[in-house]
């Protein structure tokens, strides 16, 4: 469909939620409506526009919600859009209403079924890349991550106070099922000892003969940061471990879980939120569609969704050599 024709755009958060879904969803609707547009809102993402649940959005739809976590056009994961017979019911709700393009606020299983949705009904589809893990190349933040990162910071600060007050081992999980960008920002930024990823493999003996080490020199506070999807399985095993190769060791968990999805978004997320809102709209306006829009080297950049959905954000070696130098 060429950029002329497009008069509809309708917008979806899909997967999980990340602080910055309203700032985008904001940024997206007002910036149709100024280019005079019809802006359609779907919720709870793709299950929404199999079940018809879909509304015409005006600029005070989106008013006051920049600051707010969440989404207000819900989300939720389906399976029914993966099936052909999904997408044609949700084909059929757009095309009543004479949408004719889409904005989708998700990971790559939302940017999966956008690909898949586009390349068989002709619908434009443009990808902003909403998820805390910070886990799809293309983009060096995505929206949700820096939010996402600096709750764990602020709770893993505070688990050192007590920690020190107690001469404590503690092991702090935090989110990251495939990837672990979360605990490796945090975990430097708080000065962990130790941070367990799902993209290295865990040498049990290493972390249990750096913490003998460090209980020999009389270091008995530590903290190890571990992402959910570390191949051990998380926080509770790793304390495990522990507990029995370090009996005397007073080791605590704490899993951080789902308060690093919600909150008032962070200055960083609200700005790339808007930036990307905005450009998903010059982009369907200019006829560059299919694609999704990052942000690299502070420039916008544009990554064709069948590459975002095969292409994972990897972790350079500096930054593995940063936390054993750092912890030392």
């Amino acid at each position: 469909m060429s950029a002329s024709k497009i008069k509809k755009i309708a917008v979806l958060t899909s997967g999980g939620d990340s602080p910055g879904m309203n700032a985008a969803i904001r940024a997206v609707a007002r910036t149709g409506i100024y280019h005079g547009m019809e802006v359609w809102g779907v919720m709870r993402g793709y299950s929404g526009m199999i079940d018809d649940d879909i509304f015409k959005m005006d600029s005070r739809t989106v008013a006051n919600i920049i600051q707010r976590g969440g989404t207000i056009l819900k989300t939720a994961r389906s399976k029914e859009f993966f099936e052909p017979e999904g997408r044609k019911k949700a084909y059929a709700n757009l095309k009543k209403r004479g949408i004719d393009s889409l904005v989708i606020i998700g990971g790559d299983g939302s940017f999966k079924g956008a690909q898949k949705f586009s390349n068989e009904f002709d619908i434009p589809c443009i990808g902003l890349p909403g998820t805390i893990d910070k886990d799809i190349a293309g983009s060096d933040f995505t929206i949700g991550f820096d939010t996402a990162v600096n709750t764990a910071v602020e709770a893993i600060d505070k688990i050192r106070d007590t920690a020190d007050a107690h001469d404590r081992l503690f092991i702090v999980e935090v989110m990251g099922r495939d990837a672990g960008y979360i605990a490796l920002h945090s975990g430097i930024a708080t000065g962990a000892e130790n941070i367990l990823i799902p993209e290295t493999k865990t040498d049990i003996e290493e972390l249990v003969a750096n913490l003998t080490e460090k209980e020999r020199r009389k270091k008995l506070v530590n903290l190890v940061v571990v992402a959910e999807g570390d191949e051990f399985g998380g926080a509770n095993e790793i304390a495990r471990i522990i507990k029995e190769r370090l009996p005397q060791a007073d080791t605590r968990v704490c899993i951080l879980g789902h308060i690093q999805r919600g909150g008032s978004p962070t200055c960083l997320d609200r700005l790339i939120a808007s930036r990307m809102g905005y450009h998903a709209v010059e982009c369907l306006m200019t006829g560059k569609t299919n694609v999704m829009v990052g942000v690299v080297n502070n420039k916008m950049h544009y990554t064709p969704l069948d590459k975002a959905v095969k292409a994972k954000q990897k972790i350079s070696e500096d930054w593995f050599k940063i936390v054993k130098i750092l912890a030392s």
